[in-house]
């Protein structure tokens, strides 16, 4: 049922049942909810009025990340449980998580100095519980260079190495979902939430709209929860809730540079000349950077780059990597998300914490805000711990403790993390009966895990007319059919983060992309235009910055 085909369908059923909870927002909090909740027996129903992870859940810094800076901010606990959460999301879904080395340089003028830095990454391992073989090292200002030779020289004193853990969001998201939708969880995209619908002061469900179909649907729930993002108080005005604490939007922008121009190592975390921290990361042939932090009231839906924005983060590469020399030419693409944070008075926007809050209105309403990517699973196990006591003590039955600490997620169940390469390497080989070249086995088993036996099923109905290579056939067919891809952007920034990482490669093949998802989910001249300028709009906005002219 998690077919972009049977989408109606799916609705048509969603319209007729009655629900122990609905989740709105299918960002990756709200898919972690669906999935804790539908692995405890809850009948479980999720929808998202965009795409899946369109909002900050495919916008982060793609870090599953312990909070390093959280320990400036003296946020022990957060920073032993987000550390040792992370090392669950790896163990869960190795295909979509795994370690990355990270340097902190260490200058002169810099904020952390040596002994500070090597006792915080100490106090860091301990609290986040990182195995042995992961553990900091402390390096030299030569073993330093060595594993970066593109540093700033002047002032270098040395350098922390420490593990943190490289994530793609959106399909972290897409597979938390997919495993909720194959434990019964029905959830739909492309739904938006208009109005609650109320019995006796309660909420008992919503009133929402398709927004492909644009036919309206009541769902029915007994419990009700808000997992909203950066939408959480719009939810909250139309349940008359929105009192007491709310959201502090701030935005955070990455631009990606080719590996040509900017040719990193190693993964890198430093020190900006405004107290700031910003990672450089390489990743399949690019190095992206990130992440300014501002605070934003403009259209939630899309936030862009601005020209100080990217004026920002070049300043900022070419401080640290002097010898890079960047322009703004040299930007490829680039990519702006939200962090939704609980306002705060008076703090500024990197001062702000980062803690998860849940509230529950007059009305039964439940709210959950802030929090981090990295913590997603305990978010939902916190919010599904107390709709199972408030169902249980109002006598709709028992239900499980939490099951998630030891769930794989869709395409992850290879064993465990140390089995993960062996894995890779036996379907890389097995590819080459499907059709496929070794490296493309290779590249299809790290991105889906165990799922790529569906893309080699797939693979067998490949068909030269379709106009696709049979790699992209396949990725695009299994994106249809098993992860309810509606729109074009959808394949191309969520599915497969192309638009991102590899915008030529959109620019080359959206057409025949297009065409065939034309063809196979019958759209209307009108749709496939609409659909296309959709697209041709995110390339435009990922290059040009939002306050500059069009080109």
């Amino acid at each position: 049922m998690f077919s972009s085909r049977k989408r109606q369908m799916l609705l048509e059923q969603m319209n007729e049942n009655v629900y122990d909870v609905l989740i709105i927002g299918g960002g990756i909090t709200g898919c972690g909810i669906a999935l804790d909740a539908a692995s405890r027996g809850l009948k479980t129903a999720l929808v998202e009025m965009q795409d899946f992870a369109a909002g900050t859940s495919s916008r982060s810094t793609k870090l599953v990340h312990g909070g390093l800076r959280y320990l400036k901010q003296f946020e022990i606990k957060m920073v032993s449980e987000v550390g040792k959460e992370r090392a669950i999301v790896y163990e869960n879904g190795p295909h979509v998580t795994t370690p990355e080395w990270m340097l902190l340089p260490i200058y002169k003028s810099g904020t952390f100095g040596k002994f500070t830095t090597s006792i915080g990454l100490k106090l860091y391992d301990y609290l986040a519980g990182v195995k042995k073989s992961e553990r900091r090292k402390m390096l030299s200002a030569e073993e330093t260079l060595k594993k970066e030779p593109l540093l700033k020289q002047e002032g270098l004193l040395g350098g922390g190495y420490y593990v943190e853990y490289r994530t793609d969001d959106a399909r972290l998201t897409m597979e938390v979902i997919k495993k909720a939708a194959e434990l019964g969880a029905h959830a739909v995209n492309y739904v938006k939430v208009e109005e609650f619908l109320y019995e006796k002061k309660k909420v008992i469900g919503v009133r929402c709209v398709d927004q492909i179909s644009r036919h309206s649907y009541n769902i029915y729930a007994r419990k009700v929860i808000n997992a909203a993002g950066p939408w959480v108080d719009t939810l909250r005005e139309k349940d008359r809730s929105k009192t007491g604490k709310t959201l502090r939007l701030t935005k955070g922008v990455h631009i990606v540079i080719d590996q040509k121009r900017f040719p990193l190592k190693q993964a890198i975390y430093f020190d900006t000349q405004d107290g700031r921290m910003v990672f450089a990361i390489p990743r399949d042939g690019k190095t992206y950077v990130g992440t300014t932090d501002t605070f934003y009231n403009e259209d939630i839906a899309s936030p862009k780059m601005t020209s100080q924005d990217r004026e920002y983060l070049i300043n900022a590469i070419n401080g640290m990597f002097p010898s890079v020399r960047l322009t703004e030419k040299d930007i490829e693409s680039s990519w702006a998300g939200l962090r939704p944070l609980i306002h705060e008075e008076g703090k500024a926007p990197s001062e702000i914490s980062r803690k998860d809050e849940i509230w529950q209105s007059p009305s039964g309403l439940i709210t959950i805000a802030g929090g981090k990517l990295t913590g997603y699973r305990k978010m939902a196990e916190m919010v599904v711990d107390l709709v199972a006591k408030q169902l249980s003590e109002e006598g709709d039955g028992t239900y499980k403790p939490c099951q998630t600490k030891t769930l794989p997620i869709s395409g992850g169940n290879v064993g465990s993390s140390h089995a993960f390469l062996q894995f890779v390497e036996k379907k890389a080989e097995e590819a080459q009966q499907y059709g496929f070249t070794e490296e493309q086995g290779r590249q299809l088993a790290k991105q889906y895990g165990t799922n790529v036996d569906r893309l080699f099923a797939i693979s067998q109905k490949y068909n030269e007319e379709s106009g696709l290579p049979r790699d992209i056939f396949a990725t695009l067919v299994y994106a249809i059919e098993e992860e309810m891809t509606v729109k074009p952007v959808d394949y191309f920034i969520r599915r497969t983060g192309t638009l991102f990482f590899n915008i030529d490669w959109v620019r080359k093949w959206k057409m025949p992309i297009i065409n065939y998802m034309a063809n196979v989910l019958n759209w209307t001249e009108e749709q496939k235009r609409a659909y296309r300028e959709e697209l041709e709009q995110a390339l435009h906005d990922a290059v040009v910055p939002c306050d500059e002219p069009q080109r």
